[in-house]
């Protein structure tokens, strides 16, 4: 990809692996043929704000299924992982229908709301939350902090890693995202990144080079992250179902 991202309009595809004229003019041109610059804002706004709200509501809820004593715990914590067992498109129609109705079609709480609640973090952090020694907030206790307090004071920074994690795949689900996109958002303006490279695709087709250069532009943002923060994902998925 990044090979044929670099390569002049003129050079073939099944060319040498290493460009003979390596440029940069491919990466130019994808911001001047299409408003590329904004589908990479909606992606980092719609991205952001779906991992903070995720990570955030994941982690309360994950901290009372794991230690608040309720009735029906166990049945709430049922429903939450049988939504797991659902796939996006099979409820895509109901989804759409409840945001239209709502008014929230072709805008970011479009985009960012419905999918800013899933089950996913939940489980998480509920698992987390199992293995995590309740001697440190006992000790809390001493002091009379609520529950509350104690998950702020004490649970909340010492969870800082698995958060980071949890953050970090959200992050990567909700960039790739594509079918909720296209499906809520008809206004160009509020494309996201692999909307508009699907478009671009469409478009630009026969010219490879420049689907190269978008596909390259997409696809730093995740590398970079993935790269910096691997060693938190992997820890996170060897948490997420090991213990509990």
């Amino acid at each position: 990809m990044v090979s044929g991202a670099l390569k002049p309009s003129g050079e073939t595809a099944g060319a040498s692996l290493v460009p003979s004229n390596p440029t940069l003019d491919n990466l130019v041109t994808v911001f001047t043929r299409i408003p590329f610059a904004r589908y990479l804002l909606n992606s980092v706004l719609t991205s952001v704000a779906v991992t903070v709200l995720l990570v955030g509501f994941g982690a309360l809820a994950g901290y009372a299924l794991a230690r608040l004593r309720f009735p029906g715990r166990g049945l709430v914590f049922g429903m939450f992982f049988a939504t797991l067992l659902v796939a996006l498109p099979v409820i895509l129609v109901p989804l759409f229908y409840v945001v239209s109705r709502m008014g929230l079609t072709n805008s970011y709480a479009g985009l960012i709301l419905p999918v800013a609640f899933t089950a996913f973090p939940v489980f998480l952090m509920r698992q987390f939350y199992l293995s995590f020694p309740t001697e440190l907030e006992e000790a809390a206790d001493l002091d009379g902090a609520g529950y509350l307090r104690r998950f702020a004071q004490v649970v909340l920074p010492l969870s800082a890693p698995m958060l980071a994690s949890l953050s970090v795949i959200t992050f990567l689900a909700t960039w790739n995202s594509f079918l909720w996109p296209l499906t809520v958002a008809r206004d160009s303006d509020l494309w996201v990144v692999q909307v508009g490279i699907a478009s671009f695709q469409s478009q630009y087709g026969g010219e490879w080079n420049l689907v190269m250069a978008a596909s390259l532009l997409a696809a730093v943002p995740t590398l970079l992250v993935f790269l910096v923060l691997q060693r938190q994902i992997i820890e996170s998925v060897k948490a997420s179902g090991l213990k509990g």
